[in-house]
């Protein structure tokens, strides 16, 4: 099941999607350990790295051992864009990927993400400059269309593929929708029939039932998961497990899901400091915990953590009364 973008080959067709805030690299590392095929940083502003904004070198940190790895760039100026990629070719990463799918207001409202695909001519300009500014892969990451009534994602992956894109990504929503309502597979299937280079589906690809359905619909090269990998970075092997064997794995205990929660703490106390890692891991909690018995109690309280000591007594306490 293995494909390939640009030279660089794919041993597998999962891959987390990138998330402003959650795809750092602690929690690479640990959907990489429970088999994700590759990974996305959270997305990087061109700007940032044209000017060393200090934030920006942090969001670059790729590890040996999650490659390989693709760093996602937003801006809409071509020629920043194109100095941005040479500023940072020589990091250690393996693909580049451009954002053209981002919803969120503050990125639209300045003509980036999503509000690329309502401009095609742009489009092919920063493809062709991103492209010729790298030797490594450029791939990009669009939308269905920007609108419901605005529907191009067929037309927007041409002109990226003919621009010199490597692959291209597809969310199954318009940004009208940001991330509600019925993802359309179908808009997948019409991206990958019309191009020659490969297609990674994204949308509601939460179970492996939907992962093979979504190969089964689309005949997509790879899946792209995001939010389904929120406190649940055994999605990948499960979905493997589902893809390669038939096999249903059952989701883990609520003590596995601890030791996860407390690996991920420390690895983001590490990575982070201890002061940053707890508070960005308050929000990593709430997923991991999602689901369990009397477990919203345990979120209202998340806020209160200060450090691994407090998270630790917390789920210790929680473990102790659930049930109960």
């Amino acid at each position: 099941m293995s494909f390939y973008i640009g030279y660089v080959e794919i041993k597998g067709n999962l891959s987390l999607g990138p998330m402003a805030g959650v795809t750092d690299l602690p929690f690479r590392l640990l959907c990489k350990e429970k088999g994700v095929d590759m990974v996305c940083t959270e997305m990087v502003s061109a700007k940032g790295i044209r000017f060393n904004n200090r934030n920006t070198k942090e969001l670059l940190t790729v590890s040996d051992i999650e490659r390989p790895a693709a760093v996602q760039l937003f801006g809409s100026d071509p020629d920043i864009l194109a100095d941005a990629v040479k500023q940072i070719d020589h990091m250690n990463f393996d693909i580049l990927d451009i954002n053209m799918g981002c919803p969120v207001p503050k990125v639209v409202n300045n003509g980036e993400g999503s509000a690329l695909m309502t401009n095609p001519g742009l489009v092919a300009e920063i493809v062709n400059k991103v492209s010729r500014a790298t030797k490594k892969p450029v791939t990009v990451k669009i939308r269905k269309g920007f609108t419901k009534d605005n529907i191009n994602s067929v037309e927007i992956a041409k002109i990226a593929e003919q621009n010199g894109a490597t692959a291209v990504a597809v969310h199954a929503r318009t940004r009208d929708q940001f991330y509600s309502g019925k993802a359309d597979w179908d808009i997948i299937r019409q991206v990958k029939e019309a191009l020659s280079i490969p297609v990674i589906g994204s949308g509601d690809v939460v179970t492996p039932y939907d992962a093979q359905n979504m190969l089964t619909q689309t005949g997509c090269d790879g899946i792209m998961i995001a939010r389904g990998a929120r406190g649940n970075p055994w999605i990948f092997e499960q979905i493997k497990a589902y893809l390669e064997h038939g096999i249903i794995k059952p989701k883990p205990e609520f003590e596995e899901v601890m030791d996860m929660m407390l690996r991920h703490c420390r690895l983001a106390i590490e990575y982070k400091s201890e002061y940053t890692g707890i508070r960005e891991m308050r929000k990593h909690v709430a997923w991991y915990t999602s689901g369990f018995p009397g477990s919203a109690k345990l979120r209202d309280r998340i806020s209160d953590i200060e450090s691994i000591e407090n998270l630790e007594a917390m789920l210790e306490e929680y473990q102790l009364n659930r049930g109960k």
